[in-house]
C-alpha cells in the first residue's frame, strides 16, 4: 500500500499549494513513484492549475488530468455517499501505480463553509490518509492595500489557536488522522509565538487519532509556521489581463508571467504619476493620457527610476498613430494591457486578483519550495509517515542530494555568463533556496534589468562588470605574471583576463569565488583553456579530464572521459581512472571500476587492448586499493548475466560503477546512447583533476543541469578546502 497524506485546509486562500508542492516536493527524496490526486475538482469550467502544477513535477508518475480527479461539486451536492464511492474507486486507481500519493482537499470555491472541512475529513478517513491540517495566518476578509496586492491583515497566535481547535475537533468528529498543522502565510515576526499558541491544542489530540506517538504514548504531531511572502500573493500580469478582461496591446508576452506587487492608478500628471512609482508594480493608465504613458515607459527604461511589471492602458479609448509609432520604437519589452474597462473598475479587479502558484513561474515555484524547506522539518514529516529511506538512487533523489550537500557547505560561485536567459534562472533558483553565493558576470544594469524583465530575483547576487577597472589591473598583474615564460606583455594580459572565462578563473584562482561553471553558451575549450593556464593539476595528477554523472532509474554511475582527453594514452588513461574513482566516492558512489574495451580478459589483442591493459596494471599499481577490471566490454562490465559467463571470478564485472572509456569518441557516444535508451540524466561534464574547481556545461544546458553543476562544483569546492 503507498503512503498517502491528505492536505486539506479549514477555510479558502490558505495557500495550501505551497504546502502541497513542498509535501510533494519532500516525498520524492525517499520515494521513487509520486502520484497525486484531487478528490474534488476546483471548477468544471477550467483546468485546475494547482492539480497541473503537481502533475508537472518531474517525480510525479505519468498520469492524465483526469485520472488525478475524483468527482465534481455537482457529484457531492447530488449524492455525497455516491460521491465518496467514486473518490475511493478513482483514487485506488492512482494508489496502484504509486509508492506515495499527495492528496489535495477541496477548496471552498463552491459553499466554502465548515461541512466542506467535515467532508474532505471523511474523505481522508476513508483514504486511509492522514491529514496534514493548513490553517490560513491570514484574516480571509482583510482589506487588499494598493501597495501590496493580496496582502490582508494577519492573525495574532491566540485567532490561529482556536482555529485550530476547531479545525481539529471537526476531523476527530469524522475520524481523520493528523498527521501535523502548518500555519501557512503566518505573521513573519511571531512564527516561534504561532507554533508555540498552536502546540498545544495539539496536545489534546487524542492518541488514536494521531500518526505519530511519543515515548509515552502520547499523540505527536508536528507544527510548523510559514511567513506570508510577497511574491506568492502577487498576482501575475497575465492573471491580471484575464481579470480585467483585456488584450496584449504591445510587449513581450514572455514577461506576463512576471508578479505585480503593487498598483499604481495614473490618474495624475506625469510629474506626480513618476513620484509614486513602486519597484515591480502595474500602472493603470488612462488610453487618453498618453504622455503619463510615454513617462512610465521612460521611467521603466531608466536606471534612476523603479522597473515597473506593466501597465494596463484603461477606458478603451484608441492611441493615436504618432503615439503607436513612438511605443514601438521604444522598444522596452514591457507588457501593455489594453482594456475597455473604466479607472474605478479596473483598479478593483486588479486589487482583487489572486497569486497563483502555477506551472508556468518559476519564480512562485522556487519561493514556494524555499519557504517550506526552510520553516517544514522535511526529515520530521517523512519520519511521521514512516517513509523508509530507499535502497534505489533516482535521478530526482541524487539531484536533491546534490543541493542539500551544496547548500551545507556554502560556497561562493561565479557564472561568466550573465547574458543568457538560462543561467539568469538558474542563478534565481540557486539563490531562491540557498544553494550558493554568486556572483555573475556582466554589467549590472542590463543583467538586473532583464533578469527583472523576467520575473526573476537575483538581488541576494553580485554581479560584476569583467571590464571593472581595478580586477582588471590586479588580473593583468597577475597573469602577465604567470605567463611572463609566454612573452605575455601587460598589455596582452589585460586584454586576456576582460574575456569573461579568463576573468571567472582569476576569480576562483585569487579567491575571490570559490569555484566557476560556465560553457552554456560557449564551447568546453573557451571554458577550460583559462584553467589550464592559471589553475593547473592538483599534485599527483597528471592530466585534467572529466565524467559525467549518469543517474539511471534506480542508481548513478560515472563514466569518464568523455568531454576533454581526445585519445589517452595508457598513462592518461590510468589518471583518469583513479581521478573519476576518487569523483566517484566524493559524491558517494562506491568506486568499481572497468576499463573498457572492445574486448574482455585474455580474449582479444591489438594495440588498443594493449593501451588498456597497461592503464589497468598501472591502476593496480597507483591505487591498489581500488577494484578494477580490465580490459572488459561494456555489457560484461555493466549486465551481471553476461559477466556470469565472460568473468565469472570477477568483483567488477556486472557491478562496475566507474566506466573508463578507451578514448573521447568511445565514451561520447556511449553516454549519449544510454541516456536516449535508459532514459538516463546525465549530469555534466564534472571537470576532474584541477587544483580548485572549474566546470564545464553543455551546450545548450537546460536550466536544471546549470543548478546541479553550480551544486557539484560547491560540492567539489567544499572537499578541496
Amino acid at each position: 500500500m503507498a503512503h498517502r497524506i491528505y492536505i486539506c485546509s479549514a477555510e479558502g486562500n490558505t495557500g495550501k499549494s505551497t504546502v502541497a508542492l513542498g509535501a510533494l516536493d519532500t516525498l520524492t527524496r525517499r520515494t521513487t513513484r509520486v502520484g497525486v490526486f484531487r478528490p474534488i475538482a476546483r471548477s468544471t469550467d477550467e483546468r485546475d492549475y494547482v492539480l497541473e502544477l503537481l502533475l508537472a513535477h518531474d517525480a510525479v508518475v505519468p498520469l492524465a488530468y483526469e485520472e488525478a480527479i475524483g468527482v465534481d461539486y455537482d457529484a457531492v451536492h447530488a449524492n455525497p455517499d455516491e460521491a465518496l464511492a467514486e473518490i475511493v474507486r478513482r483514487f485506488k486507481a492512482v494508489e496502484d501505480r504509486c509508492d506515495a500519493v499527495v492528496i489535495i482537499g477541496s477548496d471552498f470555491t463552491d459553499v466554502g463553509s465548515p461541512t466542506e472541512l467535515a467532508y474532505n475529513a471523511r474523505i481522508a478517513a476513508n483514504l486511509g490518509a492522514p491529514v496534514l491540517l493548513v490553517l490560513g495566518g491570514r484574516l480571509g476578509g482583510g482589506r487588499p492595500r494598493a501597495e501590496h496586492i493580496g496582502h490582508a491583515e494577519a492573525r495574532a497566535p491566540d485567532e490561529l489557536a482556536q482555529l485550530a481547535d476547531l479545525a481539529v475537533d471537526e476531523l476527530a468528529r469524522e475520524h481523520a488522522s493528523l498527521l501535523g498543522v502548518v500555519v501557512n502565510r503566518a505573521d513573519a515576526d511571531r512564527l516561534e509565538e504561532i507554533v508555540d499558541a498552536v502546540r498545544p491544542v495539539m496536545g489534546r489530540v487524542p492518541a488514536h487519532e494521531s500518526v505519530g506517538h511519543d515515548d509515552r504514548g502520547a499523540a505527536s504531531v508536528g507544527v510548523w509556521a510559514i511567513p506570508e511572502d510577497q511574491v506568492l500573493v502577487a498576482p501575475s500580469m497575465r492573471s491580471i489581463m484575464q481579470a480585467v478582461d483585456g488584450e496584449l496591446y504591445a510587449g513581450d508576452p514572455d514577461l506576463l508571467d512576471r508578479e505585480a506587487l503593487g498598483v499604481v492608478i495614473a490618474a495624475m500628471s506625469m510629474e506626480n504619476v513618476l513620484t509614486r512609482l513602486i519597484e515591480g508594480s502595474v500602472v493603470l493608465v488612462p488610453a487618453d493620457r498618453s504622455e503619463v504613458l510615454i513617462g512610465v515607459l521612460t521611467a521603466h527604461a531608466s536606471a534612476t527610476f523603479p522597473s515597473v511589471s506593466g501597465i494596463v492602458l484603461v477606458g478603451g479609448f484608441p492611441l493615436t498613430e504618432q503615439v503607436e509609432r513612438l511605443v514601438d520604437g521604444l522598444r522596452a519589452g514591457l507588457p501593455i494591457i489594453r482594456t475597455g474597462l473604466g479607472s474605478y473598475d479596473t483598479a478593483v479587479a486588479v486589487t482583487q486578483t489572486r497569486g497563483r502558484l502555477a506551472a508556468e513561474s518559476q519564480r512562485k515555484r522556487d519561493t514556494a519550495l524555499s519557504l517550506f524547506e526552510k520553516h517544514v522539518d522535511g526529515q520530521a514529516l517523512l519520519d511521521l509517515l514512516d517513509v523508509a529511506t530507499p535502497e534505489v538512487v533516482t535521478p530526482l533523489m541524487f539531484e536533491y542530494g546534490l543541493l542539500e550537500r551544496a547548500r551545507s557547505a556554502r560556497k561562493h560561485i561565479v557564472l561568466p555568463e550573465g547574458y543568457d536567459d538560462r543561467v539568469l534562472r538558474a542563478a534565481a533558483t540557486l539563490l531562491t533556496r540557498d544553494v550558493a553565493d554568486l556572483t555573475i558576470l556582466g554589467e549590472e544594469i542590463e543583467v538586473r534589468s532583464r533578469a527583472i524583465g523576467l520575473g526573476l530575483d537575483i538581488s541576494r547576487a553580485t554581479v560584476l562588470s569583467n571590464h571593472d577597472f581595478v580586477h582588471v589591473a590586479r588580473f593583468a598583474e597577475e597573469y602577465q605574471r604567470r605567463r611572463a615564460h609566454k612573452g605575455i606583455t601587460l598589455e596582452q594580459a589585460r586584454d586576456t583576463v576582460q574575456d569573461v572565462s579568463y576573468f571567472g578563473t582569476m576569480m576562483v584562482e585569487l579567491g575571490l569565488a570559490d569555484g566557476m561553471v560556465s560553457g552554456a553558451a560557449h564551447t568546453t575549450a573557451h571554458t577550460i583553456r583559462p584553467a589550464f593556464e592559471i589553475v593547473k593539476t592538483k599534485p599527483g595528477v597528471e592530466v585534467v579530464s572529466s565524467v559525467f554523472l549518469m543517474a539511471l532509474a534506480d542508481r548513478v554511475l560515472v563514466y569518464g572521459d568523455c568531454a576533454v582527453v581526445p585519445d589517452p594514452t595508457a598513462e592518461q588513461l590510468a589518471d583518469i581512472a583513479i581521478s573519476s574513482a576518487r569523483t566517484a566516492a566524493q559524491f558517494g558512489i562506491e568506486p568499481r571500476v572497468a576499463m573498457l574495451s572492445y574486448s574482455t580478459g585474455e580474449s582479444g589483442s591489438g594495440a588498443d587492448v594493449e593501451k588498456v591493459r597497461r592503464a589497468t596494471a598501472l591502476v593496480r599499481e597507483r591505487a591498489p586499493e581500488l577494484a578494477v577490471e580490465g580490459p572488459i566490454q561494456y555489457d560484461a562490465a555493466a549486465d551481471a548475466a553476461v559477466a556470469r559467463t565472460k568473468l565469472p571470478e570477477s568483483d567488477v564485472a556486472g557491478r562496475a560503477t566507474v566506466f573508463i572509456f578507451p578514448d573521447l569518441n568511445t565514451g561520447n557516444n556511449t553516454y549519449k546512447a544510454v541516456q536516449r535508451s535508459a532514459g538516463a540524466v546525465a549530469i555534466g561534464p564534472v571537470l576532474q583533476g584541477l587544483r580548485k574547481p572549474v566546470n564545464d556545461l553543455s551546450r545548450g544546458a537546460l536550466v536544471q543541469d546549470i543548478v546541479n553543476t553550480v551544486a557539484i562544483t560547491a560540492i567539489q569546492a567544499a572537499d578541496a578546502s
